[in-house]
Parts: structure tokens; sequence; C-alpha cells
């Protein structure tokens, strides 16, 4: 998903969703029981993997994997990153997520973790059909990454279209205490159940239910909205805008509903979301 440019303000920080294959995972291994302290503070892995069978997804197994900047002996806090429609963890992660995480520490960005999950195509919220993606991330990933190290006290989500919905359906779900930042990247926005893709909502009370206009926890979390002025997103993502107390960051450039333009404002987003994390 991410193109190679000369420098960390053009270069792709992280290339989350590149159709290229995954490079070798983190080069160490770990070393002690989890939720101990390494006796020796042993680096964890750039790189892990793993899945769970997901109950609120009804007990479909669920792949997760998580990338860490090298180095990293302390627990980070993550970055959760939604895909879109069609896409899985594993295309999120494509292409050396853990590589890009090197860069950007090395370029003095605060470190942090990105992790991805399965969530299917259900948009990130309960369906009739009783799989619920959404809870799946609040109940069952976040928890896990816990096991895995991760500083979950507070988290980021990053998503594109099917994902930037999710994103900020869920963040405003965990709530300011809990979400640092909100990053929603051509996020697929409709203002009426009626105007919605098929697929996307089990009709008007779905609509209704999991609607993310006028949110009020959206109220107290940072927030940057990334979109292209030809994306068919545009008009809805414009008017979601508008009705936020406090215009978010990013804004409207060039583009359209593709990985081109995603590629574009990844770096930035980046530099936007870290220091966040920590804060």
């Amino acid at each position: 998903m991410m193109a190679h440019m000369p420098d960390l303000n053009r270069r792709a920080v992280l290339r989350l969703g590149a159709g290229a294959a995954l490079g070798a995972a983190g080069a160490y291994a770990l070393s002690t029981t989890l939720g101990q302290t390494p006796a020796t503070a042993t680096p964890v892995p750039t790189y892990v993997t793993g899945s769970f069978v997901s109950a609120a997804r009804g007990g479909v197994s669920t792949n997760w994997a998580i990338a860490r900047p090298p180095g990293q002996t302390g627990p980070l806090r993550p970055v959760i990153a939604l895909h879109g429609k069609g896409s899985d963890a594993a295309a999120v992660m494509a292409g050396g997520v853990e590589h890009g995480l090197a860069q950007a520490v090395a370029a003095g960005l605060p470190p942090f973790a990105v992790v991805a999950v399965d969530g299917g195509g259900s948009y990130w919220h309960r369906r009739a059909s009783g799989e619920d993606s959404g809870a799946m991330v609040l109940d069952e990933l976040i928890p896990t990454l816990a096991d895995q190290g991760l500083d979950t006290s507070r988290v980021g989500f990053l998503g594109w279209s099917m994902g930037g919905y999710g994103a900020l359906l869920l963040g405003g779900r965990l709530g300011p205490a809990r979400t640092a930042a909100i990053c929603a990247v051509s996020p697929a926005l409709w203002t009426s159940s009626g105007a919605t893709a098929p697929g996307a909502f089990d009709g008007a009370e779905d609509y209704a239910a999991n609607s993310v206009w006028d949110l009020p926890a959206l109220d107290s979390i940072p927030i940057r909205i990334d979109c292209g002025n030809g994306d068919p997103f545009a008009s809805a993502t414009r008017q979601f805008i508008a009705g936020l107390p406090t215009p978010p960051a990013g804004g409207f450039s060039p583009g359209g509903h593709d990985s081109a333009f995603w590629n574009a404002q990844l770096p930035a987003e980046i530099t936007w979301m870290a220091p966040l994390l920590v804060a």
C-alpha cells in the first residue's frame, strides 16, 4: 500500500496494506513467560502473529499481527489498524510494517506498535447474523494485546474506508479515557440508511444503532480525517466534518478512493498520531 519515497516526510513510514509479501519475522524470540518482565531486558520480537477463536464473530478463527520497532524491551501503546472491505490482517501488514516502524523511530517519532486483525466484511459492528467484529476488537483483541505485553491503557485507531468508519465507531465506543487518537481515512460514511452500500448495514435500525454521526464521545478525542476530493465518500465526509464541534486534523486533497491516495497521506498521519499515543 505504501510506495517508496526518499525521506521521512515523503516516504511511506508504514507500508500498511501493500501487496508485497511480508518480510521475515522479528530476529528475536520470546525468552520469558508472557506477562513477566525479562530479567535481561531482552528485546521483544519486531513481528509476531497469532489467532484466537472469536466468540463475538460466531466462533471464527481470527488472525492478528503485531509489529514493533526493533530493540523495544518495554510495553508500547498500539495503533489498531482496521482494514477495508475485502481485506484482512495479513494484507494490512504486508510490505514490512516493522521496517517502517524502525524508520519512524530513527527519525525521532515516539515508538509505538501497529496491530492488525481479521474483521471480515461486517463493517465493524454487530449484525443480524450475530457476528460482531466491533465487540471482537474491544472485548477480545485488546485484552489479547495486553497479554502480548502491549500497554492497552490507551490505544489509537487507524482505518481505511470500511475501517475508517470502524475507527470512528470503535474509538468513540472505547471512549476518550482509552482512545488516544482516531485517524479515519476515506471513511465509508453515508448520510442516511437509504444511501448505504449493499451489505454495510442490515437496515434503518442497524444504521441508526451504529451511526457515528453525533456520537458524543468523538467530541473529546483527537481526530484526523483525510479524504480525496474525487472520493465517492467526499460529500458525506464533508458533512460529517461540518457537524464536529472541533475541526479535525487532516483534510481534503486531490485523489480518489484508492491506495495511491492512502499511500500519500500515511506519513503525515503517523507523524500526527505517534505523539498522541504517549501523551
